[in-house]
């Protein structure tokens, strides 16, 4: 009897495990008590990547910079955070990608971007031989942001590499993070998620994404959909409403321990994705992972900004 996809590649994630993010850092800018906006860098595969190492993960981080003064400052900021630039590419005389975040008086954040000549977005086409370069990690992570960056040749030949590394024994992890803004269409974006669905062991959705792109469904849909394509751990976060966490043969649900008032919402998916992660990679129980990236995100949000002050405690006891 053949085997269905994720009867063939059973998530063993071990320990010690190298990680590999692809994605764009961008310059930000949020909101702050005066008319101001306050400068800083973020994007969601590097705010997962920044907690995974404050989390003791090691991970490199898979991108493209300019020579620019934000880009060097891109740089600098990354080694005193512990993330790896082994892979950063630099792409001269470009400029890298700008995103301004308006939180409302609930918290909730509103992005405007401008990336269109971003120097990530050319990551695949300037260097295809950086895929190769992945060969020697466990486990990429990447998100939807991640694929509406590249151009539909630049997506294939990604999604035959993720394909060839899941083939060798490596674990492909992947963030929905829909952003409609990003995609040239609604039907574009199906298309790419249907293709990195096939080939994702651990995913890890927002509820909230996946309905503004399907439509109004089930979590219970949600998960089925993922979990017949290839993956293996399906996880589905939902703000408040809690954590779902499903597999082959079981559905667990999480509720938030302390439901808090957020200040900034932005990273709340990515700190608990780094946090989850580095608990993974340790080795610990999917219980002790849930509840790390909880504690995390819960951190995060009572803050402004995608990446908070290095003095916010992001463990709850000894991860």
């Amino acid at each position: 009897m053949s085997q269905s996809p994720n009867e063939a590649h059973r998530v063993d994630i071990g320990t010690n495990v190298r990680l590999a993010v692809i994605g764009e850092c961008m310059v930000e800018l949020s909101n702050c008590e005066s008319s101001a906006y306050l400068l800083g860098y973020g994007g969601d595969t590097l705010n997962t990547a920044i907690y995974f190492a404050r989390c003791d993960g090691e991970v490199e981080y898979i991108t493209a910079l300019s020579d620019d003064i934000f880009s060097s400052k891109m740089l600098e900021s990354w080694r005193s955070e512990g993330v790896g630039i082994e892979h950063v590419k630099i792409i001269p005389n470009t400029v890298p990608g700008l995103y301004l975040i308006e939180n409302d008086d609930q918290g909730e954040r509103h992005f405007h971007y401008w990336r269109a000549n971003s120097p990530a977005r050319a990551l695949l086409d300037e260097f295809p031989e950086i895929l190769s370069e992945l060969d020697k990690y466990d486990a990429i992570f990447l998100s939807g942001i991640t694929l509406s960056l590249y151009s539909a040749s630049a997506r294939r030949r990604l999604f035959e590499y993720l394909r060839h590394f899941r083939a060798s024994g490596g674990l492909v992890v992947f963030d929905n993070n829909y952003r409609a803004k990003n995609w040239s269409s609604i039907s574009e974006a199906v298309e790419a998620f249907g293709e990195i669905m096939g080939i994702t062991d651990i995913a890890l959705l927002s509820m909230e994404d996946e309905i503004a792109l399907y439509g109004p469904h089930s979590i219970t849909s949600c998960t089925t959909r993922w979990l017949e394509k290839s993956a293996t751990e399906v996880i589905v976060k939902n703000g408040a409403e809690g954590i779902h966490l499903a597999d082959p043969t079981d559905t667990v649900f999480f509720d938030v321990p302390n439901v808090v008032s957020p200040v900034d919402t932005t990273a709340a998916g990515d700190s608990f994705n780094g946090a989850f992660l580095a608990a993974r990679a340790k080795g610990y129980s999917l219980e002790r992972c849930i509840r790390a990236g909880q504690f995390c995100a819960a951190q995060v949000i009572m803050h402004t900004g995608a990446i908070v002050d290095k003095d916010i405690p992001l463990i709850e006891g000894e991860l």
